[in-house]
């Protein structure tokens, strides 16, 4: 078994002070006896608008966002999937939001762009979001080796999407890491929800690292970091607030529950 923490943040539009929290919360996170540590979406800038995430942005493995991580990570002998980076892309006026992965050296060893964008209206409530005005999309899954297994990372919106959850399966992924921002009505409506689906229908752990509460825009984020186990149980979680958790990935006993219940290799094709 290895230990893993997802955080919890309510991030601001200032980028040092969130930095700040979110090292202090790593700090927690290694000194509670994690190996691996996760960030939620959007964990060092949440602006007054999509915007102004273009003046923060940086050029992948440059910037004091990417600096900052490699450092911490260093510092605490930690590996951190790191939310998400607004990254510049070449010949590409939108931005990427990268989920990135830092070795306990304090190496980026991943990078995986969002590949579902944000563009909607939330039911019953005058607010509307178009995350594809900023974001290119991105087009490729990842997954990367941790010390806690395979990983195979998504982002936020992602979770609504099975087919990329399968794929991740397809390429290894022992365990999953979702790092959100998810809106108040539609996390208390379908978050959990989703998650222990990912969960269960893959036989597969999940971390999701959250946003919390109310941020300088006006917007409310759901919170509720959890850690769920293959089985789709819920074995740790932060409904508010800023702070940490901490759980298991347990890949002996998922090699057990996919062997005894081998749903995954009963898998037909309907093409």
């Amino acid at each position: 078994m290895t230990s893993v923490a997802a955080i919890q943040m309510t991030s601001s539009a200032d980028v040092g002070g969130n930095l700040a929290t979110a090292e202090r919360l790593l700090g927690e996170a290694r000194g509670r006896g994690a190996t691996v540590a996760a960030l939620p979406e959007n964990f060092a800038f949440m602006g007054l608008d999509e915007a102004d995430k273009f003046r923060i942005a940086e050029e992948e493995g440059d910037g004091p966002i990417q600096r900052a991580l490699g450092a911490v990570a260093r510092g605490l002998g930690l590996w951190i999937v790191a939310g998400t980076v607004p990254l510049r892309v070449p010949g590409e006026r939108r931005l990427a939001a990268a989920c990135l992965v830092y070795d306990s050296t304090g190496r980026c060893v991943a990078r995986y762009d969002k590949i579902h964008l944000f563009d909607v209206e939330i039911p019953g409530r005058c607010e509307r979001y178009q995350e594809s005005a900023s974001v290119r999309p991105g087009r490729e899954p990842v997954c990367v080796d941790t010390p806690a297994g395979r990983l195979g990372l998504a982002v936020c919106y992602d979770v609504r999407f099975p087919e990329l959850f399968r794929r991740l399966l397809d390429l290894g992924a022992e365990w999953y890491c979702l790092p959100a921002a998810f809106t108040a009505p539609t996390g208390r409506a379908h978050w959990e929800t989703l998650l222990r689906a990912r969960a269960i229908e893959n036989l597969c752990h999940v971390v999701a690292p959250a946003q919390s509460g109310f941020h300088d825009n006006g917007r409310e984020t759901h919170g509720d970091s959890m850690i769920v186990d293959c089985w789709g149980r819920v074995t740790a979680r932060l409904p508010r607030g800023t702070g940490v958790v901490v759980g298991a990935i347990d890949l002996v006993r998922q090699r057990e529950v996919r062997q005894n219940f081998p749903s995954i290799s009963h898998r037909q094709s309907t093409s």
